[in-house]
C-alpha cells in the first residue's frame, strides 16, 4: 500500500500542474475561488451523507439527533488533511466486525470522503500479522482489532502507541470531544501497570453457563433430580453442582421428546482454540491463582507469579500454580465431563463448530459457553426457541471449582480493540484512529450492540432498546447490567508475550485428550515450558520494561506453606452441590450484587 507520504506528494504534483495549466490560460485569479466552492460543496454533500445514515442506519442510539450530528460534524472536519486517502484495518471474522465491514466502514467513506479497506481474518491470522508488522517494522495495517489479551505485551515491548498519551499528544485534534472514556465498560482491561491507556475496546463477550430453562422448569424433572441428589435443580453455583446436573441429564433423563440428550457440551479437537478453553479463565474458575480483579495477584490464572511487574515463574518451584494441584483438578475434571457427558461427536469440535451446538436442542447446559454464539441460538425455528421468538434458553454466571476463593475471577471476556502500533506512519495512524473511533462512537455503537450483541458501553447497556431487546437474549443484558460483570475479565498483564506463551498450551493439552499423559503430567510438562519460554524473553532483551526474572527453584512446600497461591490439595475435591433459582439470581444482578 502506498505511504501517506506518497500519496501527499502525488496529490502535490497533480496540484502543481493544474495549477501551471490555469496560470496559463489567464485563470489563476480565479482559482481560489473555485476551490472553496468546491470544497464547501463537497462538505455539504458529506453533511448530507451523514444525515442519511442517521436517520437511517444509526438509529436507535443514546444520543438525539443534534448530538449526533455534531459527532458527525467533527468527524467531517477531521478528516480533511486525510480526504482521498485509503487506509486499511483488520478485525477477526464475528458478526459485530462483519457489521464494521459492511456498513460503518461505508458510512465512514461517505461521512469522511476517507476508503476504508476494513479485512476480516481468523484470530490466529490476525494475531501472525500483528506479529510480522512488529518483527519487520513494515506497516502492513493501520490499524488492529486486536485482543486486549496482548495488554500485558503491548505494555513490555513498547510497540503499541500509548492512546492515553496520543489523545493529548498527536492524536489530539483527531479526538472525538465526547468519546467519552469512562463509559467503555471494558477500559480496565486496556489499561497498562502505568494506569495508562492503550488500547480502545471495541466489542466484548464473555463466557457463560448456559442452560435450558425450559427443562430446569419442568416439575417432572425438578422431582427427579431432587429425588437423585437431594437438592433442586437450579442453577449451579459450584462444579460439583454442575457435574450432578450433568450425570442427570445425561444418564437419568437420557432422552426429551424422543431425542437422546446430553447434561453436558464442550470441545476437543486440538488445535489453537483448544488453548484458548484453557487460558480463557478454566483455570480462574477452578481456583488456580490468587483474589484480585482484573487478575489474579500476585499469581494469575495462568499461574504465573509477578513480582514487582516481573514474571518470576509458572511452575511450583517458583512460586507459580501452572502445575498445582487446582490446575490438575482443572484439566481432570474436564476430561472427565467430556467424556461422561457430552455427545461423542463433541471430542472432534473446535470453538466455531462448538458454540452454536446447544441449538440443536439436545444439551441440557454448558458450563463454558462464549456469549458472542448467542445471535446462533435465536434463529427462528431451532428447537430452543420459541414460536414468539423468545428463547427457551438462559445465560447464568459460571459456576466455580473447589479451590476458587472469593474476590477471584470467575470467568474470561473477550475485549477486542482497536490498537495502533509505532510502527504505522503518523498521518495514516490518525486517520484510522478517525475510523476506530467512528466505530465505537455513541451515534453508532448502540445499533452495533444491537446487531452483534457485543457491548462496549454502560450507556447503551442501560438505555430503553435494550431493555426492550433484554426479553429476547436470555439473561445477557442483566448480566452486563449487573455488578458481576467485573469478574469476567480477559488476560491480563501478567502474561509478558502472549503469542509465545499462548501456542505452548493447545500443543500440550492435545496430549491430555488422547489419552498420552495424566493430568498432573501434562501440567507438569506445560509450566516447565512455560518457564522455559519466561527465560529465553528475559535472555532476548526485547522488553523494554517488566520483563522476566525466573527466581530460582525451591522445594514446592515452602510455598504451599505460604499464603495464597499455589494451594495445597485439598482433601475433598467434590464437596457439596448448591444451586440457586434462577429468578433469585436475576434479582441479585437487579439489586447490583456480584454474589447471590
Amino acid at each position: 500500500m502506498p505511504s501517506s507520504s506518497q500519496c501527499y506528494d502525488h496529490c502535490d504534483r497533480d496540484r502543481r500542474a493544474l495549477l501551471k495549466s490555469a496560470a496559463a490560460l489567464g485563470l489563476t485569479a480565479a482559482w481560489p475561488a473555485t476551490v472553496r466552492a468546491q470544497e464547501a460543496g463537497d462538505v455539504t454533500l458529506r453533511t448530507a451523507a451523514a444525515r442519511r445514515w442517521l436517520l437511517g442506519e444509526f438509529t436507535p442510539s443514546t444520543l438525539s439527533y443534534e448530538a449526533q450530528m455534531q459527532e458527525m460534524e467533527f468527524f467531517i472536519r477531521a478528516a480533511e488533511p486525510f480526504r482521498g486517502q485509503q487506509i486499511y484495518v483488520v478485525s477477526e471474522t464475528i458478526p459485530t466486525h462483519v457489521y464494521e465491514a459492511r456498513f460503518l466502514a461505508r458510512a465512514f467513506r461517505e461521512i469522511t470522503d476517507i476508503r476504508v479497506v476494513h479485512d476480516l481474518v481468523r484470530e490466529g491470522e490476525l494475531v501472525e500479522r500483528i506479529q510480522q508488522q512488529v518483527r519487520t517494522g513494515r506497516n502492513f495495517y493501520d490499524a488492529y482489532v486486536n485482543d486486549s489479551d496482548f495488554i500485558g505485551t503491548h505494555y513490555r515491548y513498547e510497540t503499541a502507541t500509548p492512546l492515553s498519551d496520543w489523545m493529548t499528544g498527536d492524536g489530539a485534534a483527531f479526538t472525538l470531544p465526547t468519546l467519552d472514556l469512562e463509559d467503555f465498560i471494558g477500559l480496565s482491561f486496556t489499561t497498562g501497570p502505568d494506569g495508562k491507556v492503550y488500547q480502545l475496546p471495541d466489542q466484548q463477550f464473555a463466557n457463560l453457563y448456559w442452560f435450558r430453562h425450559d427443562w430446569f422448569q419442568r416439575p417432572d424433572l425438578k422431582a427427579g433430580f431432587r429425588k437423585r441428589h437431594g437438592y433442586e435443580l437450579g442453577v449451579p453455583l459450584n462444579w460439583k453442582a454442575y457435574e450432578d446436573i450433568a450425570d442427570f441429564f445425561t444418564h437419568e433423563v437420557k432422552e426429551l421428546d424422543g431425542r437422546r440428550v446430553y447434561g453436558h457440551m464442550d470441545y476437543a479437537k486440538v488445535d489453537p482454540s483448544l488453548g484458548w478453553r484453557f487460558t480463557d479463565a478454566w483455570l480462574a474458575m477452578a481456583g488456580v491463582g490468587d483474589p484480585g480483579l482484573p487478575n489474579g495477584q500476585p499469581v494469575d490464572e495462568w499461574g504465573i507469579r509477578v513480582e514487582n511487574c516481573h514474571p518470576v515463574g509458572s511452575s511450583i518451584s517458583r512460586g507459580g500454580a501452572l502445575n498445582s494441584p487446582a490446575a490438575v483438578y482443572a484439566l481432570r475434571k474436564y476430561l472427565e465431563w467430556l467424556r461422561q457427558y457430552a455427545p461423542p461427536e463433541a471430542m472432534k469440535m473446535d470453538f466455531s463448530t462448538a458454540g452454536p451446538a446447544p441449538g440443536r436442542g439436545d444439551i441440557a447446559q454448558q458450563i463454558f459457553w462464549y456469549t458472542a454464539f448467542t445471535a446462533d441460538l435465536l434463529e427462528k425455528g431451532l428447537p430452543v426457541v420459541n414460536s414468539d421468538g423468545t428463547p427457551k434458553w438462559r445465560v447464568a454466571p459460571s459456576p466455580h471449582g473447589a479451590y476458587w476463593e472469593k474476590g477471584m475471577k470467575l470467568g474470561y471476556q473477550d475485549c477486542g480493540s482497536w490498537t495502533l502500533l509505532n510502527s504505522t506512519p503518523l498521518q495514516r495512524r490518525q486517520a484510522a484512529w478517525l475510523y476506530a473511533q467512528f466505530t465505537t462512537c455513541k451515534t453508532v455503537s448502540l445499533k452495533k450492540t444491537l446487531v452483534g450483541l457485543t457491548p462496549i458501553r454502560d450507556s447503551d447497556l442501560r438505555s430503553a432498546a435494550m431493555s426492550e431487546a433484554a426479553p429476547r437474549l436470555g439473561g445477557l443484558v442483566e448480566f452486563y447490567r449487573s455488578a458481576a460483570r467485573v469478574a469476567w475479565t480477559p488476560t491480563g498483564t501478567h502474561v509478558p508475550d502472549y503469542p509465545r506463551l499462548a501456542q505452548l498450551w493447545w500443543t500440550r493439552l492435545g496430549g491430555a485428550v488422547r489419552g498420552q499423559a495424566t493430568p498432573q503430567q501434562v501440567m507438569d510438562d506445560l509450566a516447565a515450558a512455560q518457564d522455559q519460554t519466561l527465560a529465553r524473553l528475559q535472555q532476548a532483551g526485547g522488553m523494554k520494561r517488566c520483563e522476566p526474572r525466573l527466581t530460582e527453584p525451591r522445594d514446592p512446600q515452602y510455598w504451599f506453606d505460604q499464603p495464597g497461591a499455589p494451594k495445597p490439595k485439598r482433601a475433598d475435591e467434590e464437596g457439596q452441590g448448591v444451586t440457586v433459582d434462577y429468578e433469585t439470581l436475576l434479582q441479585a444482578w437487579r439489586e447490583e450484587r456480584v454474589g447471590v
